[in-house]
């Protein structure tokens, strides 16, 4: 039998950029392995490099250095076109702020990668998206018209709705009060668990890192604790 792929696997990744004070290294060298359906939660303090380890795996900023493989695609080498394809393909985001579009309705944003992806079904998997989010009545809303907690369901269900293989969430209860972070992170474990999606995010709670299957520490854009394989030595 084969060995089983990793969903994501990071080798000496390094990430250095430019700024008024000069170069910046914000990533120093991250070996990861993350295996198809593990929940992680990335934690450290602010300025760690946890939001730049999530732009630089859903290939939204380009590495310095080392290798990025996601769903056995290498992103180092891919286009700004190939890049967002694979987004579109393979990956979910949710972001703290949401990101929905005014203009458009609830329905509209959860179809609209789809759509962008030629998908014929887009508006009934839409559909189906919110109806697992408790949206089913809120379709012909507009973000102005929801609740932030709504909002997030929204922007959940668009992550989810086009089955991808990997979603990353930063801070995805950041503007949520605490009953209703907690509804979203039932939610997003739920339709991880239900899909078989690897679920990556950054938080600052810690409680919620604990519920993960593994928790991954950074500080000063190193990987400094690793609770998977930590467990892994005391095994041994």
């Amino acid at each position: 039998m084969p060995p089983v792929q990793p969903a994501l696997e990071l080798n000496g990744l390094t990430l250095t950029l430019e700024s008024a004070a000069g170069r910046v290294n914000i990533l120093k060298g991250i070996d990861l392995s993350i295996q198809a359906g593990e929940r992680i939660s990335i934690v450290g303090p602010s300025g760690s490099g946890k939001s730049s380890l999530m732009m630089v795996i859903g290939g939204l900023e380009r590495p310095t250095g080392g290798t990025v493989t996601v769903a056995d695609q290498t992103l180092n080498s891919l286009s700004e076109d190939a890049l967002a394809r694979f987004r579109r393909d393979h990956v979910g985001i949710v972001f703290q702020s949401f990101h929905l579009m005014a203009a458009m309705t609830a329905l509209e944003n959860v179809a609209l990668p789809m759509e962008l992806a030629g998908e014929a079904d887009a508006f009934d998997r839409a559909r189906d998206g919110l109806a697992a989010v408790g949206l089913s009545h809120r379709l012909d809303h507009y973000p102005g018209q929801l609740s932030g907690g709504e909002q997030q369901r929204v922007a959940l269900a668009r992550a989810f709705a086009p089955r991808p293989r990997l979603i990353l969430a930063d801070e995805p209860t950041g503007n949520l009060d605490q009953e209703t972070g907690e509804q979203i992170i039932r939610l997003m474990f739920d339709q991880a668990r239900r899909h078989g999606t690897t679920l990556i995010l950054v938080t600052h709670d810690p409680g919620l890192a604990a519920r993960c299957d593994r928790t991954i520490r950074l500080a000063d854009g190193r990987v400094v604790e690793d609770t998977a394989a930590a467990r892994a030595a005391l095994a041994d």
